[in-house]
């Protein structure tokens, strides 16, 4: 599975570098093929960083980019329900980091973005306006967590570094970003480069999350 993936991706690469006429064509076709990473690596090297390089920028075509990516995510039939309002000014970011604890604050010191996800309610676990199980609404946050989980796997892969922030101050982010009152705010992410290598996190026996039958 693993080979098939790399393949996959040196061949995808190399067919879009192909399209480049110049005398250094095959110089570039073998740099993307050698910095392409395989889907295992991009898993093992995420971390989520609570130390950034103040640095270091990020545009706002690069941002953009990682949020096509989490077009990408599945949904509650097909109901995209996620959003996201992007600070990218310092002004803006200032403001959005005075909004999720001091603690928070001071992990994310030095991120050129912060990112405020929501999901649309009544859309993702409704059929005609009615809840289509007991779930309800939790399908939106499930699929809000999806889109996020394929942004911070995306940003991964390309070299950049993320941290996922539960404590915020929902109403005022509201405020900040006239975000309507029919969606639901969930996280702010952070988005940047790390500024040290963050510590391995110790995990559960497989055996002890996983039930065969």
């Amino acid at each position: 599975m693993k080979t098939n993936f790399i393949m996959a991706a040196a061949l995808t690469i190399v067919m879009l570098t192909g399209c480049t006429n110049g005398p250094d064509n095959g110089k570039q076709e073998t740099e993307s093929v050698t910095a392409a990473v395989s889907f295992d690596e991009v898993l093992k090297s995420r971390r989520s960083v609570r130390s950034y390089d103040a640095t270091k920028t990020i545009t706002e075509a690069e941002v953009r980019e990682l949020l096509v990516a989490t077009q990408e995510a599945p949904s509650w039939a097909n109901q995209q329900p996620t959003k996201y309002y992007v600070a990218m000014t310092p002004e803006k970011v200032e403001a959005v980091s005075n909004l999720i604890g001091e603690r928070n604050k001071q992990n994310v010191a030095g991120a050129p973005v912060l990112i405020v996800s929501t999901y649309e309610k009544g859309k993702s676990g409704f059929f005609n306006g009615q809840a289509a199980n007991e779930v309800g609404d939790g399908w939106g946050a499930y699929d809000n967590g999806l889109s996020n989980c394929y942004f911070i796997l995306a940003a991964r892969a390309k070299g950049y570094d993320t941290l996922i922030i539960g404590g915020r101050d929902s109403d005022e982010l509201r405020k900040l970003f006239g975000i309507p009152e029919s969606e639901a705010i969930m996280a702010v992410l952070a988005l940047g480069y790390r500024a040290d290598e963050p510590r391995q996190p110790t995990h559960r026996p497989i055996d002890e999350v996983v039930q065969f039958s």
